[in-house]
């Protein structure tokens, strides 16, 4: 399997009730991703893409109802983690490294926590732990993601750091990269869409819920390999939650960007790939 992301033409996989839009390029043991809230198969940097496509083969895919997917869309986490396990079931991969940004990172520690036996290492890329964050995100994150449309103002304030002009240059860089598909792009989310899913979700507080700490207590249990990418200023999910569970966790790599936001690697492609191709690689 070869190819690159911004050429790879997208496939589904029939679902019964649903057709999964994904992509699949690159070589090696595969990665499969999670993408962020309002994110599809086009909102990922297809250079952190190839870089990663080096040493994996890596799985891209649009949740049911989003996207280029068919069916009831819904942000339901353990409907985010079916998605995952039937793609996976569908390609036929026995173990992969599972990953994910944003919202995806939790739906990858759902899937770590719901499959462990499927899973060898966990990339977690501007997420938060389990359970209700000790630091909270800022409100200029939810005010500017609800936006009908992000520009790229936008993308600087959601996924960059606005008050460095490195990082300001590598959002158009990033965006420019992103905007390169000529075609088979895979549609925006509608505001009324995700606005609905919004409004549907119970604790709006909270993006990954735990009230009863047992998802905390298995990933911190060290059955896997956990390496999280932050940028010094998420404003979205603050690194703050992560320091604490450093000395907590047995298995947790902690990386963090400086001059970053909640984008991280799409501020430093290349560095977050081969960071994330060294942690599979010497870590087991």
């Amino acid at each position: 399997m070869s190819g690159s992301a911004s050429t790879t033409p997208t496939k589904f996989a029939e679902l019964g009730d649903r057709n999964i839009a994904y992509r699949k390029f690159g070589n090696g043991t595969p990665l499969v991703l999670n993408v962020r809230f309002r994110g599809t198969l086009d909102s990922w940097d297809p250079l952190f893409l190839d870089e990663l496509a080096k040493n994996f083969e890596v799985v891209i895919f649009d949740y049911t109802g989003l996207g280029a997917s068919t069916g009831t869309p819904t942000y339901d986490r353990a409907s985010l983690v079916k998605d995952a396990k039937d793609l996976i079931d569908y390609l036929g991969f026995e173990k992969v490294i599972i990953g994910g940004w944003s919202l995806g990172g939790v739906v990858a520690q759902k899937f770590t926590t719901t499959h462990p036996g499927k899973i060898s290492h966990t990339i977690l890329i501007g997420t938060a732990p389990p359970g209700k964050p000790e630091v909270s995100g800022e409100r200029l994150f939810m005010e500017t993601a609800m936006h009908p449309h992000n520009g790229l103002e936008d993308q600087i304030i959601l996924f960059f750091e606005p008050n460095s002009e490195r990082s300001r240059e590598a959002a158009r860089l990033s965006s420019d990269r992103i905007a390169s598909r000529a075609s088979d792009r895979s549609p925006e989310i509608a505001e009324t869409v995700f606005l609905k899913l919004l409004s549907e979700a119970q604790d709006r507080t909270t993006i990954y819920p735990d009230p009863d700490g047992s998802e905390m207590a298995k990933l911190s249990s060290g059955a896997n390999p956990v390496l999280v990418i932050s940028g010094d200023h998420d404003i979205a999910c603050p690194i703050g939650n992560w320091l604490p569970l450093t000395s907590k966790w047995k298995s947790l790599y902690l990386m963090t960007i400086p001059q970053a936001g909640h984008g991280p690697q799409h501020q430093e492609p290349v560095f977050c790939a081969e960071t994330i191709a060294s942690f599979v690689r010497n870590t087991h």
